[in-house]
């Protein structure tokens, strides 16, 4: 088979983009809705493996570096379970899944199917999950609220949604009507993270601001612009509305600060974060280029709570709360290259499909806006949690950056460049 759409199998072409709407639309909203969009694609590209890598072998000078660093990942693990005692086979989980929603890729490039699939999803999927939270805090009476993920994990990922659905607006610049949903999406996905109390997201804001002031004079459109500043002011304004908390957690987490800089108790989120990272300092110091087993990393952390060197609140938290001080504790500085690389890659990748879009008439800016949104916002995320430590957080990532990956690729072919 060549490397043409599925012009004559319009069921696969329909499954497979169903599976498109599909991931995003349930993935905050179901309890294992972003694990079984993984598996389905995976299952799916069982059924036509041969076609699927005609369709990816003209592009694979495009993607190999990203399939590269993610398989370096799952290497990496890979070689630490072979000689650690201690690791656990169950550690290979993440990576190797990450490394199989490439599979969303590879489809898309076989069936074809219209982007505007994966904004639908996108967009409805962020609209569904604000009064799915909403109704967690105020009839539930939740403090924060997270869904079916912890308040964090939950607020990340919507934030991720409304993002992503500000770029499906620029994609539609030129539609009110086809615009509306997005961003509807937009607005949604913002006040859902803004209803966890989760504070991790201001740093995915404030890089996402920055990135689309670089690429202001490409959104000709007034609606859009419209669109940007209003999304941006409403999250600026919840910080004055006292019944979102947003103001509150803001001065706390600078009182939290100074207590822990002057040597007070660090029984607060902020507190705890500092103390785990003072800790982490002192692991990586110990073992810089191999690092430890994470339940070893615990094992360290408790003997030095019990020498007096660090507060004994940090003992029930399960990670590092900071994913580059999290890969560099388990994994020394291989651990560093493996998780830089699955940021680096597919930033670099849609960064330069973004400057192609910009000198081609952007027939992929939209998606590869999308992408380097979805980049940043992990990269952002990861200064104060380990967004990688959960599963979810994992395939979402994965299976976004792929899907993305597929729509840029699509949208260059159409362009004859």
């Amino acid at each position: 088979m060549n490397n043409k759409p599925l012009k004559s199998w319009a069921p696969m072409q329909l499954w497979i983009g169903f599976q498109v709407f599909l991931f995003p639309f349930i993935s905050l909203i179901t309890p294992s809705g972003i694990g079984f969009s993984s598996l389905l694609f995976v299952l799916t590209l069982l059924f036509v493996p041969r076609q699927a890598w005609t369709a990816l072998a003209p592009h694979w000078k495009d993607v190999r570096w990203v399939v590269a660093a993610f398989a370096f990942q799952l290497a990496l693990v890979a070689v630490c379970v072979l000689l650690r005692p201690e690791a656990d086979l169950a550690r290979l989980d993440k990576p190797s899944r990450m490394l199989m929603g490439f599979s969303a890729a590879m489809l898309v490039l076989l069936a074809r199917p219209p982007r505007a699939l994966l904004w639908w999803g996108v967009a409805g999927g962020a609209v569904a999950a604000l009064p799915f939270i909403l109704w967690q805090r105020i009839v539930l009476g939740e403090d924060r609220p997270g869904g079916f993920l912890n308040a964090i994990t939950f607020g990340d990922l919507a934030l991720c949604l409304g993002l992503l659905a500000l770029a499906a607006a620029v994609d539609y610049r030129h539609s009110t009507r086809k615009a509306l949903l997005p961003a509807l999406g937009a607005v949604a996905g913002l006040a859902a993270s803004v209803a966890t109390g989760s504070r991790g997201g201001w740093i995915a804001l404030a890089l996402a601001g920055v990135l689309f002031l670089c690429y202001a004079q490409m959104l000709h459109s007034r609606r859009v612009r419209l669109l940007l500043v209003g999304s941006f002011a409403l999250v600026g304004a919840t910080f004055f509305i006292p019944a979102t908390g947003m103001q509150e957690r803001a001065e706390q987490g600078v009182v939290d600060v100074r207590t822990w800089m002057n040597g007070g108790s660090a029984f607060s989120n902020v507190g705890i974060r500092l103390e785990l990272w003072k800790g982490a300092a002192m692991l990586i110091a110990e073992r810089p280029f191999t690092g430890l087993d994470a339940a070893t990393v615990r094992a360290e952390l408790r003997r030095h709570v019990e020498a007096g060197e660090l507060d004994p609140a940090i003992l029930p938290l399960e990670h590092l709360h900071n994913d580059a001080l999290q890969a560099l504790a388990t994994g020394g500085v291989w651990g560093l290259l493996a998780w830089a690389g699955i940021l680096l890659a597919p930033f670099l990748f849609f960064s330069r499909e973004l400057g192609r879009g910009v000198h081609m008439g952007m027939p992929q800016f939209a998606p590869a806006l999308a992408g380097m949104l979805v980049v940043l916002s992990y990269f952002s995320f990861g200064l104060t949690e380990v967004i990688f430590w959960s599963l979810k957080g994992c395939m979402f990532y994965a299976l976004m950056v792929f899907l993305l990956m597929g729509f840029c690729l699509i949208a260059k072919e159409k362009s004859g460049k």
